[in-house]
């Protein structure tokens, strides 16, 4: 086992890192416990420096780094945004850059159901509908998008329970049949996005995140979703929705609300075709594109199983 003087120990220290006091308050600690460990005076460990620089190097990290994030992407690696080829997005370290970073993680917290609900008020309100703030419910899994600490984007998943889900209220009866067939369902709900971003990629983000949740993760069949009439033909368009109940008036937002479905094969089938390919699935009218690719997914997947 290798070892080394104090003298030399503290030359590696002042080398690698610079102390604040609480540091150095820190190594008073470390050598106070070797000391009571009764090892030779005048030698360590180098397992012990090693576990105590990486101890500090911990301590120090940004709170971001431990924070749980899912999935972090930059939709600056698509073509549509004017940027190099994916390829040559590495070599780019300017401000505008880091600034298109986004991070997924789970609004699993008081905090985060907060700021969550606030971006949902903010979009929910300028676009006149009716709303009240995110409340904690084994039943649902909301997701959050971040840029930096904002967040940018949000949407929930309600799983079917003896509860029932959100849809209920207002499409019990097509819901139920649904349920008669041995679908199993679920409901995504507080969809909002921020108006300053401008990236295709966070909505598919959101919406790729929900359907591992919901389709990998707890085998859902089919999702429900109630929209504006006006919002009908780009949910067709962008993901292959179609409508499932005939318009009625949302008292939740107090709007006007259409039933749409969508079945998860299909949408598991255009991951797997045109999912990570971005731009350069020239003449696809779908988000699908933007959507992580198929591997990417089986990935996040595992991570999740994993509970990592």
């Amino acid at each position: 086992m290798m070892v080394i003087s104090n003298k030399r120990m503290m030359s590696m220290l002042k080398l690698h890192t610079t102390f604040s006091a609480q540091s150095m308050l820190d190594i008073r600690e470390f050598l106070s416990g070797i000391k009571k460990r009764r090892r030779k005076a005048g030698e360590w460990n180098m397992l012990d420096i090693r576990k105590f620089l990486f101890g500090i190097k911990k301590r120090r990290r940004k709170p971001d780094e431990w924070d749980k994030t899912i999935v972090a992407f930059a939709p600056n690696w698509f073509k549509d945004l004017a940027l190099p080829a994916p390829q040559d997005v590495a070599s780019l370290h300017d401000d505008k850059a880091e600034q298109q970073v986004f991070k997924v993680r789970l609004a699993n917290s008081e905090d985060r159901r907060k700021s969550a609900s606030l971006l949902i008020q903010k979009m929910y309100d300028w676009r006149g509908y009716d709303t009240d703030a995110l409340r904690h419910d084994p039943n649902k899994v909301t997701l959050a998008v971040y840029q930096e600490d904002k967040v940018v984007g949000t949407m929930s998943l309600g799983m079917d329970s003896p509860q029932g889900m959100v849809v209920d209220q207002l499409y019990k009866q097509e819901v139920d049949q649904l349920r008669a067939e041995g679908r199993k369902l679920c409901d995504i709900t507080r969809l909002a996005v921020d108006h300053d971003i401008k990236s295709k990629s966070v909505l598919a983000a959101l919406f790729h995140m929900t359907f591992i949740f919901g389709h990998n993760i707890h085998h859902v069949t089919d999702f429900l979703i109630e929209v504006n009439p006006r919002h009908v033909f780009f949910y067709q368009r962008m993901m292959g929705f179609e409508p499932f109940g005939e318009e009625k008036t949302c008292p939740r937002v107090n709007a006007p609300a259409v039933l749409m479905r969508l079945d998860a094969t299909h949408a598991d089938e255009q991951i797997i075709r045109y999912g990570g390919m971005g731009a350069a699935a020239t003449g696809v009218k779908s988000i699908y594109p933007y959507f992580f690719s198929h591997d990417d997914e089986l990935g996040i997947t595992q991570r999740l199983l994993r509970g990592e």
